[in-house]
């Protein structure tokens, strides 16, 4: 991974010149003359871990464990969220760890956080390191050192139900290398957020993620079935089970929960057998709304496709620019669109996977309801080019970031009725507000994730960075975005988490008692308040 940027560092992306020459138009994109500062040229404050603190860790992971170089602490410094990427390549991080330890077993991990809540060292468990709210920002709190808690030794299967169609898995086992092992025994978990190249399955229970196939497959809260967590008040083990009437769920409490509780070690995950086979393909909708009302339509009559996405006008625009002579504008061709009245219009991505009669019986119901709403068929050609490129959008960005572009995005989840509001008071707060700093930006939006009731919307914005100002730019488009959804009634997330970033909004949404629920928990839990300090809770 890049320490200032995403992704493989031997892997370049560039924005198609079509796209470039949009950018360059509408939002004063420059020439790419931003690079990062070289490494050594990183700024990070002498490590305040003392030395008493300093042996207690090393004494719960062993020897070589508890890692203080520079490198090291400029790779655990920040997530890969917008305001992280700046500092970063501008050499100047918020913060960095004063150590970043790499414990090799569940029972270290306990035997760790005990000895940080009697020593008063915050602990952030780092898995992937990819959080865009801040989850993994090394906040001390009032504690006199912070570390990084790093799980890539906490990986691999532990076990495998074939029977109960259930596994264990250790929570820094990435998403790849679990797909990998699940392959060998036939099985997937189906699990794919845009950042599977890295994150780890641990991550994505801690910040109640959801993959790209989540209408079909499931979040990753309908997936974990069992989990055991590391506190520093001791040990929650709870045991995978289909379903249970035995009070509260504090399965659901601790998925989510961001590291402020403890630190998850291992998890029972529900599988599947791996689909034997897929089918991808585009649609065309006259507009937003028709589109939208459509994909209403199949998921509430139970037939919509395990991956749904639709785009709107403007996101639509982009992707014929970014797509330069493939997938749609090449393949499907604008002529045919719009000789049949659809130009200007939106697309969807559908997907299926499963067996292959399941998956033939399935496109066809879910095909023939969306085309008696108004869908114009494309064909496979634009579903083959999102699946091929479904991973590459945060490799775009450090290109923008190179060329002065600021680029980040906000997603919210609402009940169909209040879709409509919810998509225009965002756009609307995000073009006000970015528009009176002189910088007005591109917004685009689309829908990713169905529900019998509802539906997540998924914003990036784009527009010319503030030089100098960009924090300020990006908090002043962010809060003016968070203040909308929670006006309009959609969540704060809907699978990105809390962080920090969103923590001043958790109350409007659970409410103030909700909130000292979730503190007497913390409390309970973490009597020292050493796990996770200032995320989920502000």
């Amino acid at each position: 991974m890049r320490w200032w940027g995403w992704g493989d560092p031997d892997r370049a992306s560039s924005l198609p010149e079509p796209a470039a020459a949009l950018l360059r138009e509408e939002v004063g994109m420059g020439e790419g003359q931003r690079g990062p500062v070289a490494l050594e040229e990183v700024k990070l404050p002498p490590s305040g871990l003392r030395p008493r603190a300093q042996r207690a860790l090393e004494a719960a992971v062993g020897p070589g464990r508890v890692v203080g170089d520079h490198a090291v602490r400029v790779l655990h410094a920040a997530g890969k969220g917008y305001p992280d990427l700046v500092r970063l390549r501008a050499g100047t991080p918020d913060a960095a760890p004063d150590a970043v330890v790499f414990p090799e077993s569940d029972e270290q991990v306990g035997a760790l956080v005990r000895s940080c809540g009697r020593e008063g060292v915050a602990v952030v468990p780092f898995g992937g390191g990819t959080s865009v709210v801040g989850g993994v920002a090394p906040v001390r709190g009032r504690h006199h050192a912070v570390i990084a808690l790093d799980l890539r030794d906490l990986r691999g299967l532990g076990g495998i139900d074939r029977e109960s169609l259930t596994v264990l898995a250790g929570a820094g086992t990435r998403g790849p290398a679990l797909e990998a092992e699940l392959a060998g025994h036939g099985l997937t978990l189906g699990h794919f957020p845009q950042s599977f190249e890295y994150v780890t399955i641990g991550g994505c229970a801690a910040t109640r993620s959801a993959g790209q196939a989540s209408t079909g497959y499931g979040r990753i809260d309908d997936l974990v079935t069992g989990l055991r967590l590391r506190a520093p008040a001791g040990e929650l083990a709870l045991a995978a089970l289909p379903a249970s009437g035995a009070g509260p769920s504090i399965r659901e409490l601790v998925v989510g929960s961001e590291g402020a509780f403890g630190v998850i070690t291992e998890l029972a995950l529900r599988v599947r057998p791996r689909p034997e086979a897929t089918a991808y393909e585009g649609m065309f909708f006259e507009t937003f709304e028709a589109g939208t009302q459509a994909l209403r339509l199949v998921a509430q009559e139970r037939r919509a496709p395990d991956i749904a996405r639709l785009s709107d006008e403007e996101e639509t625009r982009l992707s014929l620019a970014l797509a330069g002579d493939g997938g749609i504008k090449g393949l499907a061709g604008r002529g045919y669109i719009r000789a049949r009245g659809y130009a200007g219009g939106c697309l969807a991505i559908l997907g299926w996977e499963g067996e292959a009669e399941d998956v033939g019986r399935r496109r066809t119901d879910s095909l023939t309801l969306l085309r008696r709403a108004g869908g114009l068929p494309l064909g496979a050609a634009p579903g083959r080019a999102w699946a091929a490129g479904r991973f590459g959008a945060p490799y775009l960005r450090d290109d923008l970031l190179d060329r002065g572009v600021m680029v980040e995005t906000v997603e919210t989840a609402g009940q169909w009725s209040a879709l409509p509001g919810l998509r225009e008071a965002i756009t609307a707060a995000l073009d006000e507000t970015l528009a009176a700093r002189g910088t007005p930006p591109v917004v685009l939006c689309h829908i990713s994730h169905l529900y019998e009731s509802g539906a997540s919307l998924y914003f990036t914005f784009v527009a010319r960075q503030e030089e100098g100002r960009e924090i300020d730019q990006w908090w002043a488009a962010k809060s003016a975005a968070a203040e909308a959804i929670v006006a309009g009634g959609g969540t704060i997330t809907h699978h990105h988490g809390i962080g920090r970033d969103h923590a001043s909004w958790l109350g409007q949404e659970v409410g103030g008692l909700g909130v000292d629920v979730l503190r007497s928990v913390k409390s309970r839990l973490d009597p020292a308040g050493v796990m996770n300090p200032g995320k989920l809770l502000a």
